[in-house]
């Protein structure tokens, strides 16, 4: 690792062998502004993050247990390790951008029903700024915490948006979208076993998947007004990626000209979102942090289709967590990060 400068801003990754941690190490290593200090990871203290992910390789620094010098945290711990964490964090102060569910809800009620805990920080929540970047640049550079977007909403939120913002759209979507295994985390399940997934496709959380709320959360406050939502995830057999797409009425008069220019026009100063025509495949987005999205029209139901693609890992987890810091910094937001994705 390059030495730090007074010029580079301290930073720490908090759980940094699960897949959300490890891409944080492997996008920062060309932040020119950040500087990783601590790397923490209780199940593997003291060995150099190449002994274990020799994939980055030349990384000496070791896993320890605690942060005692960074300025900036990422997290990337579960959700109920992450909320008792975090203000731990902030009362030291530091800033700190997580990734998990924590404390992405405003309202501490759902906690119990969406994922099984009270809040142990509830005055939290209203602080946190919901770090859809896209959307949040005007909070970010004052944020304390950033609660960065689960994946799922990621991608159904960046084409919705802004339709819902315009009163374009009727406020009632269906988003149907799918999701590579690594979505389900590094931790040992039956349901991610190669046998169980491989050569598979299903869905799941028929009965309410726990990105619901979040994603209607922010539908509704583009909308200032209140939002049915269908939301049905899938599992497909691929590591990484996921494709949403998400089914619309339009208001009386609105054309697909008329959503395809207020896409642009909202997207029009975002690198890392890219209106398109044809549909987009997720492999595009393979290691990249762009968003795909493209609006179409059905005129046999008289709905609007609206696709999107993103890296689950990037795009909606890590590499959004740095365009987030690099704005809480002032910085240009896709300082560090890679827009384009690998091929083949």
């Amino acid at each position: 690792m390059m030495a730090l400068s007074s010029s580079r801003i301290p930073v720490a990754v908090v759980n940094g062998t699960g897949y959300g941690g490890v891409e944080i190490l492997r996008l920062l290593r060309r932040h020119p502004m950040f500087e990783l200090v601590e790397v923490t990871a209780r199940s593997e203290v003291d060995r150099p993050i190449e002994a274990v992910f020799p994939h980055i390789p030349g990384d000496v620094m070791a896993f320890g247990e605690e942060v005692t010098r960074a300025e900036l945290v990422f997290v990337a711990l579960p959700d109920d390790a992450a909320v008792e964490r975090v203000p731990e964090y902030l009362r030291a102060g530091r800033r700190v951008v997580d990734l998990s569910a924590g404390f992405r809800l405003r309202d501490r009620a759902l906690y119990p029903r969406w994922y099984g805990y009270e809040h142990p920080a509830p005055a939290l929540l209203e602080s946190a700024v919901y770090g859809l970047a896209e959307w949040a640049r005007d909070e970010l550079p004052d944020a304390q915490l950033v609660a960065v977007p689960g994946c799922y909403p990621t991608a159904a939120l960046l084409p919705l948006l802004p339709l819902l913002a315009a009163n374009m759209i009727e406020p009632d979507v269906i988003v149907d979208a799918k999701s590579g295994v690594s979505g389900a985390g590094r931790t040992l399940r039956l349901s991610s076993h190669f046998s169980e997934v491989n050569e598979d496709v299903s869905a799941y959380g028929l009965g309410g998947h726990r990105h619901l709320p979040e994603i209607r959360q922010q539908l509704e406050r583009a909308a200032d007004s209140s939002v049915r939502l269908t939301f049905t995830p899938h599992l497909v057999p691929m590591t990484r990626g996921i494709l949403a797409t998400s089914y619309a009425t339009p208001r009386p008069g609105v054309t697909l000209d008329d959503v395809r220019y207020a896409l642009e026009l909202a997207y029009c100063g975002s690198p890392f979102v890219w209106v398109m025509e044809q549909p987009p495949h997720t492999k595009w987005t393979l290691g990249g942090n762009l968003c795909y999205i493209t609006p179409a029209w059905d005129a046999e139901s008289e709905r609007l289709i609206l696709v999107s693609a993103i890296d689950n890992l990037v795009k909606g987890a890590a590499g959004q967590a740095i365009q987030c810091a690099n704005l809480m910094y002032g910085l240009d937001e896709a300082v560090g990060l890679p827009r384009e994705g690998v091929y083949p």
